[in-house]
C-alpha cells in the first residue's frame, strides 16, 4: 500500500465536508503513521488488528494489538 505525503493529504482533506469526516480522516492517518513509526506495514497491520479486534475480551488482548506490541506484519 502506497501512502502519499502530507501535500497530497492536505489536498484530500479539502473534501472533508464535516467535522466528523475530518476527525475520521485524522484518526485513520494517525493509525497509519503510528504503524509505520513502529515498523509495521500499515495495510497488513490494520488487517491483522481488524481481524482480531472482535475476539479481544480483556485489556491485555487490546494491548497486544497495539503496533509496538504486535508481531511484525507484512502485506500478503
Amino acid at each position: 500500500m502506497r501512502l502519499c505525503g502530507a501535500r497530497h493529504n492536505r489536498k484530500n482533506w479539502l473534501f472533508s465536508d464535516t467535522p466528523k469526516g475530518a476527525t475520521a480522516s485524522a484518526q485513520i492517518h494517525s493509525l497509519i503513521e503510528t504503524a509505520k513509526a513502529n515498523g509495521q506495514e500499515p495495510y497488513a497491520w490494520l488487517r491483522y488488528i481488524l481481524e482480531r479486534l472482535p475476539l479481544a475480551n480483556s485489556i491485555e488482548d487490546f494491548e497486544a494489538l497495539l503496533p509496538w506490541d504486535c508481531p511484525p506484519t507484512s502485506a500478503s
